[in-house]
């Protein structure tokens, strides 16, 4: 496990970070989880506005340089400036389970976030695990202040299950952060003859931290390694120089890393046993500071551990079986099978992803998984036969590559189980029917649409992590355009995104589709407002009421992913040719009635006349 803490003093993410996660070494290839903890990541309202539409450009930049490693966004959590992110190689994902983010303000009385600590905790092969990354109190003198500051936010952190409700009660705590703990007594004049001279250890006893490791008991338990880097805080921005301004703060340590194993319980188990000793056991392989970034007034600190523990869970609660190879789309036939006790939900689904895929909701196509079959095996506790799904032809990318399938539970948000990488030889559609047999591909799907993340989401939601927002051409290219808002569709949805399946508000517009466009893409509905499944159990139908009755229109067809309530978008706008527009007002008053002041495909086409004239075909 590599740990990262870095005070980021506002600063825009530099352009390479591969040395502070040590991937340039050999050490990568044994790391199965990376946590990086950044403080001070810039929180203006300005800057916070646009974070909650898009991800920040700390979390793009570390899910773009980890995902070729195969490293996973497992949970990230946001306080203001204090970020706390979590990754995995993909293999793991199915043994880590039980994800909770928590998070404690403790900036001015508890009122504001600049300070405090924000945490990720969740099961890694059934041991519990939190991490916490902490922004504490300033200043030399503010020693007791943090003491009080990290009781707090020990003390307000509580999560949900029946095991590990606290911080210090799971098995394993990494607690870093800016910590802000100084060197008291010694003046800055020999804090700095000691940096130069390399004799670091004449500092140590004066280190707040190692003096309150001894003598908190709310600190008691916890470990950290030698400081054999120099201190890294306070430099100057852009060197590697230490505080040359007039304040000539003294260097420190403030930023740090620590750990902390939980004591064996005393007394005697269940069943009479006594528990077992060395269950657990952390080393430290590296402790270092990165004085290659100059970005901030503070240095990036950087450890590697090896957690050695016996594991509790040797199987994934849902095991996926599929083809070596899809040559064929009959081939894309998905087989699973789910553990006893598997909390499964009717929103579960099956994704594709990408080798190199940087989050679980990263995916290229996705499938529901079935719920029918699902329910009589929970009741009979017994999944011998297996489940079994089918990508559609539509959902599947075209040409050559290497892709994963991973089972999402919408229970525990995570991902409960996944396939060895696979391959995908498919031809790829011809130019002249691009717009169909392209739309399983999720480069021109999520580059053309915007998703927002949900109040209650853990996750980066599926379509907006490509830094290219839209690939379409801009407005001001089309002189002769209208653009005039949609009115409100009264019909119901069925968002394609596992992340939205809520019902969305009512007074969303939509975008008018022209009759002679439905007339080729719809049929018939059953039922107003259901959904109907294709003869290939493959895609579902929404109904729509156009013209007073109503229609189909299957949302595989690019005219229903053009629709927002699918998409998941905010309010859009009509477009319509001036030609085309006054053309049809022009046919309207031809036949002899006006148009109505709102037109949407809700409203009949005869509400300007009187009862007694027929409607029009």
């Amino acid at each position: 496990i590599t740990v990262v803490t870095w005070n980021v003093g506002t600063a825009m993410p530099p352009n390479d970070v591969t040395s502070l996660l040590h991937l340039n070494t050999g050490e990568t290839n044994d790391v199965d989880m990376i946590a990086i903890g950044l403080q001070e990541v810039n929180s203006k309202i300005n800057k916070r506005l646009k974070d909650a539409l898009f991800t920040d450009q700390w979390s793009e930049l570390f899910m773009d340089v980890l995902s070729p490693f195969h490293f996973i966004l497992v949970s990230t959590v946001r306080m203001q400036g204090v970020i706390l992110l979590v990754f995995a190689k993909y293999y793991h994902l199915p043994f880590l389970q039980d994800i909770q983010t928590d998070c404690t303000r403790t900036g001015l009385g508890g009122y504001w976030g600049n300070k405090g600590g924000v945490s990720v905790r969740l099961s890694i092969f059934g041991h519990m695990v939190c991490f916490l990354n902490c922004h504490l109190p300033a200043h030399l003198e503010k020693a007791e202040q943090r003491k009080e500051d990290f009781a707090t936010i020990l003390h307000m952190q509580q999560f949900e299950g029946p095991v590990a409700n606290g911080i210090l009660d799971h098995d394993l705590v990494f607690w870093f952060g800016d910590l802000n703990f100084r060197i008291e007594s010694l003046d800055i004049c020999f804090v700095k003859y000691a940096i130069d001279s390399n004799v670091l250890s004449q500092l140590w006893e004066k280190d707040q931290l190692n003096i309150a490791k001894s003598t908190w008991p709310v600190l008691r338990g916890f470990q950290e390694g030698p400081l054999n880097f120099p201190p890294t805080f306070k430099f100057d921005v852009g060197t590697n120089k230490y505080d040359s301004s007039a304040k000539k703060r003294k260097p420190a340590w403030t930023d740090r890393i620590l750990w902390k194993i939980k004591p064996p319980s005393k007394g005697w188990g269940a069943g009479g046993h006594r528990p077992s000793q060395g269950v657990l056991s952390v080393s430290q392989l590296c402790y270092c500071s990165h004085m290659e970034y100059t970005i901030s007034d503070h240095k990036p600190v950087a450890a590697i551990f090896a957690v050695q523990f016996a594991s509790k869970v040797d199987k994934p609660q849902v095991e996926i079986y599929v083809a070596d190879e899809w040559s064929r789309p009959e081939q894309a036939v998905v087989r699973y099978k789910m553990a006893v006790g598997f909390h499964r939900s009717s929103w579960d689904w099956i994704g594709l992803y990408r080798v190199g895929f940087r989050h679980p909701k990263d995916y290229v196509s996705y499938v529901w998984a079935r719920s029918d079959d699902g329910e009589r095996c929970l009741e009979k506790q017994l999944c011998v036969s297996g489940l079994q799904v089918m990508f559609s032809e539509e959902a599947l990318p075209k040409g050559n590559g290497e892709y994963i399938l991973g089972y999402y539970s919408n229970t525990s948000s995570s991902i409960a189980g996944v396939t060895e990488p696979f391959q995908i030889s498919l031809p790829r559609s011809d130019e002249g029917s691009s717009s169909t047999d392209s739309s399983g591909s999720s480069s021109e799907e999520d580059d053309s649409t915007l998703v927002l993340l949900a109040p209650k989401s853990r996750s980066p939601s599926p379509g907006k992590m490509k830094r290219h927002r839209s690939r379409s051409p801009s407005l001001a290219k089309f002189q002769g355009l209208i653009l005039r808002p949609s009115s409100r569709d009264r019909g119901t949805s069925r968002s394609p995104s596992p992340q939205s399946r809520r019902s969305l508000p009512r007074n969303i517009p939509t975008i008018h589709l022209p009759q002679e466009e439905l007339g080729h893409h719809g049929v018939k509905g059953k039922e107003p407002g259901q959904a109907a499944e294709s003869p290939e159990g493959s895609s579902f139908y929404q109904t729509v009421q156009e013209q007073g009755g109503l229609r189909c229109v299957s949302a595989d067809s690019p005219l229903a992913r053009a629709d927002p309530r699918n998409l998941g978008l905010l309010p859009a706008l009509r477009l319509e040719m001036i030609d085309q527009a006054l053309g049809r007002r022009r046919e309207s008053a031809d036949q002899g009635y006006h148009p109505c002041r709102k037109m949407s495909p809700t409203t009949p086409p005869d509400c300007g006349t009187s009862p007694k004239e027929g409607r029009n075909p």
